[in-house]
């Protein structure tokens, strides 16, 4: 489907023909590229609204700055859509987020004007500093801007950056896009802080007399020190107490303004170029901003797929049958329904309320459930503090982000043999989102250490039974909880809890000649697998191991001494992961089979659908079945010559 450009934005192929545009036509070229954005994702899907509210700011840096020689670090990068239409992919805008196509976040090997791959929050003060830090050596003249959201400063990283940034004598911007949002509403005494500021009179007198003042100084030679100690005085002079916070941090403050007045965005990114040293600009913007349903609703709109552009209606897939629910809804409802019974029990989440379907939690016992912010080493130190006070705690983290707080898994939570238990979501591939959110890596680097836990479900039930496992006062080691995006395959769910056995997987069916020995959801694979080659006369066993550390030692010992060739499977890479568990288990017992490994290979899978990074990966039904046919390839064709 066609989707036509404005004619300003037609004009625009890169920052240069920016450049030639008259000040008076930027808003022209603003309303422009917020329709576009507009009309692409509501057929396409992606991120909504956090692009739309720095449309503005995306114009004015472009428009200010010499890019790409002048470095701009968008933080995680939903909000960068425009900067990707502004910088020469208009045209291929619409394969954003497909498969083989354009990728969702910022990424150097796309663009020239992609300065630094993102995708995990709170990294831009850091990398722009070591971007700065370099031009100062080689002795360029090189303006480096990060570009940081108020939910990502919530990160400890933001604030190691700014720590360094007050010291480093580097001439560096740090725009501060404070719109009250991360994906969910932001928490914490920093975004009371924030509020403090947007609302001081003080600030307001800043920005309606300091920021004349500046427009009348001299720059370049005539700037003399005299005039810039005045200046700074002057400033501190005009701001309360509310200001500590960055200037402690020697960081030359600026602000707040209007994000949506893009001559003021201008005129202000102007005068900051010619300001030496480190310095924030504190821009106030709004999250979905021209389109009112996503201003109203922020969560819902930060990327709500498909929908009528008109009446706002998101499309949603009809069925005749009942559904399978999402794994993280599952979760959502049974730590409510075992918080009821289990007073011990507590949720926390580092800023992923609804996408980990702890909001329910949070809704109905919100003395029990906290959102810490996007601060992943914070939330698994506080959940392993409140375990040594006899507290069950269900740190639920998304599986990519759990790389953040992997020291404080190992220091404080299995050195101390704290039972934290670790719900992992979005485990293994995640689709659209691509390499940054993958989730592949979690069983190997827990599987490593010593007193873990590390499990997954194969369904819905076998979520509730572990969860129901992991609060029991027996359990007294650090347990993860490993589950997929998406749905499950149990429209029927809510079974009677059971408690499983640590340690312990289940022989789903005999075989003969071959054992596939699956870990998790993907075990629903390899049962339409097999149901596929009975037809073909191959008939391979399957067992659901349940965990990869400790793993069922009795059911291996009967696996190797009952099948000669074993196919195992799991969502997660091939390097280290369950896998590679099953070869250590063989050559430690000296058992001799032929092994293949089904996983994520040992390369960076892009982004696509589910269903498109399954098959590549070679880990769907038809990729299991096609692996069974290879290792069982001599037996078939003896079959074939003795009929």
């Amino acid at each position: 489907m066609e989707i036509p450009p404005g004619a300003l934005l037609k004009s625009i192929n890169s920052p240069a023909d920016l450049k030639t545009l008259g000040r008076e036509q930027l808003q022209t070229l603003a309303d422009e590229l917020r329709q576009y954005i507009i009309d692409v994702v509501s057929v396409h899907g992606g991120h909504f609204g956090a692009s739309l509210g720095v449309v503005e700011l995306s114009v004015a840096l472009h428009y200010v700055f010499n890019t790409p020689y002048d470095q701009l670090v968008w933080d995680v990068g939903h909000q960068a859509y425009g900067h990707k239409i502004l910088t020469g992919r208009r045209e291929s805008f619409l394969s954003n987020r497909k498969y083989q196509g354009l990728s969702g976040f910022p990424k150097r090997s796309e663009s020239e004007y992609d300065s630094f791959g993102v995708g995990h929050s709170s990294t831009s003060i850091s990398a722009a500093l070591g971007m700065a830090m370099a031009a100062r050596f080689k002795g360029e003249n090189r303006k480096c801007v990060a570009i940081i959201g108020d939910g990502a400063l919530t990160a400890g990283l933001a604030f190691e950056g700014m720590n360094h940034a007050g010291v480093a004598d580097t001439d560096m911007l740090i725009i501060l896009n404070d719109n009250c949002m991360s994906i969910d509403p932001n928490v914490g005494a920093l975004r009371e802080y924030l509020t403090d500021i947007t609302t001081s009179p003080a600030y307001n007198k800043v920005k309606d007399d300091v920021w004349k003042a500046l427009g009348k100084l001299p720059v370049g030679a005539n700037f003399t020190r005299e005039m810039a100690s005045k200046l700074e005085h002057s400033v501190k002079g005009f701001i309360n107490k509310s200001s500590n916070l960055f200037e402690a941090l020697k960081l030359r403050y600026f602000g707040p303004i209007d994000g949506h007045n893009i001559t003021k965005l201008v005129d202000t990114l102007k005068d900051l170029k010619d300001i030496p040293g480190p310095k924030l600009l504190h821009v106030l913007t709004v999250k979905g901003k021209g389109y009112a349903l996503a201003e109203k609703d922020q969560t819902v709109w930060h990327a709500p797929g498909l929908f009528d552009k008109i009446t706002g209606e998101i499309y949603k897939k009809q069925y005749e049958l009942p559904q399978p629910p999402k794994y993280q809804d599952v979760f959502g409802r049974t730590i409510i329904e075992l918080a009821e019974n289990n007073k011990k029990i507590f949720g926390v989440t580092p800023a992923m309320p609804s996408g980990s379907s702890l909001k329910f939690m949070m809704d109905q016992m919100p003395d029990r459930a906290f959102d810490v912010g996007i601060c992943e080493q914070h939330a698994v130190t506080l959940s392993a503090g409140m375990a040594t006070q006899g507290m069950k705690v269900f740190c639920n983290i998304y599986s990519t982000f759990m790389q953040r707080g992997f020291d404080q898994v190992v220091h404080d939570a299995a050195i101390q043999k704290l039972p934290v238990i670790f719900c992992l979501d979005r485990a293994g591939l995640v689709g659209e989102d691509g390499p940054t959110h993958h989730g592949a890596y979690d069983i190997a680097y827990m599987r490593c250490i010593p007193n873990m836990i590390v499990s997954s479900p194969m369904n819905e039930s076998e979520l509730r039974n572990l969860m129901y496992t992991a609060q029991l006062d027996t359990t007294d080691l650090p347990f993860v909880i490993r589950y997929p995006r998406g749905q499950g395959v149990m429209p029927e769910w809510e079974t009677p809890f059971r408690e499983i056995v640590i340690g312990k997987g289940r022989k789903l069916k005999d075989g003969h000649g071959i054992a596939i020995l699956s870990f998790g959801h993907p075990g629903n694979f390899a049962a339409a697998a097999i149901r596929a080659l009975r037809a073909e006369g191959i008939d391979p066993a399957h067992y659901d191991m349940r965990f990869a550390k400790p793993l069922d030692e009795t059911l291996l010992h009967e696996v190797f001494a009952n099948y000669d060739r074993i196919l195992t499977v799991e969502d997660g890479t091939v390097k280290g992961g369950f896998g590679s568990a099953i070869l250590e288990f063989m050559a430690e017992h000296r058992y001799s089979a032929e092994v293949k490994i089904l996983g994520i290979p040992d390369r960076l899978v892009e982004h696509g659908s589910l269903k498109e990074l399954h098959k590549e990966c070679g880990f769907d039904a038809a990729g299991i079945a096609e692996a069974v046919r290879k290792m069982m390839k001599d037996t078939i064709k003896a079959r074939a010559s003795h009929p």
